[in-house]
């Protein structure tokens, strides 16, 4: 009986790692925490009220994700990105993304993309419940589901990592203006144009999709930082 314990301790560490590893997201989508600033694991714990371990830990998730990176003895750096990063990472996407998205519309069948739409209205419901991280998260995996029916497990990688690194910062002011809306409402219109079978309209419709998120990141702006960080409710 006595290996229960050190299971246990290692479940609850995880389970704290995680709730910090999710607050610290919403921080930087919020941006509660700002590009190019460094911040001390004890720091950022003092504000959770928790240990220096987890919110190491935590950052150290976040670093593998490409979100932060380590700066030696004095902490983690917010990764900054300019607007050259955007228009390649875009670019790159969009070299990836549109021309599968035209042979899914040729390929995948009526049944293989309606189960898509559950997730496509996830992702308008996150937006009007202004619930950020799950838009984010409804968000990357519909792409990444609708990506792999084109059976390249390897191209799928990639747009996600790409989709790692151009994460959006601001996003609370986005959607105080009412612009997340209308963008998630693009995927229902994105699924609804493939399940008529025309690649050409569908790649036209994926497009005007990256244009609009492109222009979402150039319109954004920095929030101030917050006084304090919370750790999400238990």
């Amino acid at each position: 009986m006595a290996d229960l314990k050190p299971r246990n301790l290692i479940s609850v560490q995880e389970r704290l790692r995680d709730q910090v590893a999710h607050a610290l997201r919403a921080a930087l989508i919020s941006g509660e925490l700002r590009p190019g600033v460094v911040y001390s694991a004890p720091a950022l714990a003092a504000d959770f009220g928790v240990s220096a371990t987890p919110v190491r830990e935590a950052m150290l998730d976040l670093a593998r994700e490409g979100l932060v990176e380590a700066v030696r003895n004095k902490g983690f750096r917010v990764t900054e990105l300019s607007e050259r990063d955007l228009d390649e990472f875009t670019e790159i996407r969009a070299l990836i993304e549109v021309p599968t998205v035209g042979q899914v519309a040729r390929t995948a069948t009526a049944e293989q993309l309606e189960a898509l739409r559950p997730q496509a209205q996830a992702i308008v419901a996150a937006a009007r419940k202004h619930d950020l991280i799950g838009y984010l998260e409804a968000d990357r995996q519909f792409h990444l589901d609708l990506l792999a029916l084109a059976g390249n497990a390897r191209l799928v990688e990639t747009v996600g990592d790409l989709r790692k690194r151009s994460r959006l910062y601001g996003l609370n002011r986005l959607d105080q203006r009412g612009e997340l809306v209308s963008s998630a409402e693009e995927h229902l219109e994105l699924l609804d144009v493939l399940l008529t079978g025309d690649a050409k309209a569908a790649e036209e419709c994926m497009t005007r999709h990256l244009g609009h998120i492109r222009h979402l990141w150039a319109a954004d702006e920095q929030a101030e930082p917050e006084t304090a960080l919370r750790l999400p409710a238990r």
